[in-house]
């Protein structure tokens, strides 16, 4: 310590007792010091350790709680290890954290940033929406919300109502289906940057739609675990209603252009067509065999 180091000590006792104090007491106050330093580090430390004890045992206190639950209900054992497998994906995707509560909470325009960063290249991504411009752009990223699917669930089975359209940020999708005239099955892999549920793409934009929502036309599986933003149809008609560019010719072309439904459409077309022209050939050339081998055939010999 340097605190009495500058004194000029007499050999008078009570000045000599005097810088004793005085460098005790420097000491004291630099210990003093490192306690309270060390004392703050630890309570820090103490403090993130207890807000992650305290986000694990929220998350078992939640499996518990689902435990019982399914005890209860009398669940069959499939359908809790699904349970289980999607409480285990959340935690893991989420870390405990729900995104939505926290952004509910931050003023608008910190709100419509942070969904800008975190979505408006996903959603340029589908060709739809890139020709959309930036206003647009921002009124969809800011009512999409995340989404989570473990491997084996099913978004939407062909035939249902279609409530959601999904722009995929991680896993794998399985888009099928299965033509009921010729029994042809047909299927493709959604992965991250691609969507579906673009059927409400054609519903939104009309301006007096009936309330039944249109009908999914293929099936559509998670076939990993999958993280996705989803758009629900009544935000997607907010948005409609908002911009009447959605209404343009030339967006309803590049919703047909680039369109699962209308791609799988095309590809039956132009396989049909790819048969009836094998049958066509096919039965050219067994005429063609038939009339020579009629050629071929001795004639007989007039008596």
């Amino acid at each position: 310590s340097c605190y009495g180091q500058t004194l000029s000590v007499s050999t008078y006792v009570g000045e000599t007792l005097f810088c004793i104090f005085l460098a005790v007491f420097g000491l004291v106050l630099e210990s003093s010091g490192l306690v309270l330093f060390a004392y703050v580090i630890g309570n820090v430390q103490t403090s993130l350790q207890s807000i992650t004890v305290t986000r694990e045992d929220e998350w078992r206190l939640h499996q518990r709680d689902a435990e019982e639950w399914m005890r209860r209900r009398q669940l069959p054992n499939e359908l809790r290890e699904r349970v289980r497998r999607f409480m285990q994906f959340k935690w893991h995707a989420t870390g405990g954290v729900h995104e939505e509560a926290v952004l509910k909470f931050l003023p608008e325009d910190l709100r419509r940033d942070i969904k800008r960063h975190l979505c408006l290249e996903l959603v340029r991504q589908v060709p739809f929406f890139s020709q959309m411009d930036d206003q647009l752009l921002d009124t969809i990223c800011a009512r999409l919300v995340s989404s989570l699917c473990t491997k084996g669930t099913y978004i939407v089975r062909e035939g249902d109502p279609v409530t959601e359209m999904l722009f995929i940020i991680r896993g794998e999708l399985e888009s099928s289906t299965t033509d009921r005239l010729t029994g042809l099955f047909t299927s493709i892999t959604l992965k991250a940057g691609d969507f579906c549920g673009e059927e409400l793409l054609g519903w939104a934009p009309v301006p007096k739609p009936t309330a039944r929502l249109p009908s999914a036309t293929r099936t559509v599986k998670a076939v990993t675990e999958v993280e996705a933003f989803s758009l629900k149809p009544e935000d997607l008609k907010f948005v409609a209603m908002q911009f009447s560019s959605l209404n343009s010719k030339k967006l309803q072309h590049s919703l047909r252009f680039y369109s699962h439904k209308w791609r799988t459409w095309g590809a039956r077309l132009i396989q049909a067509a790819s048969r009836r022209y094998r049958r066509r050939k096919m039965a050219k050339g067994l005429r063609s065999g038939d009339s020579n081998g009629e050629d071929d055939r001795p004639r007989k010999k007039n008596l």
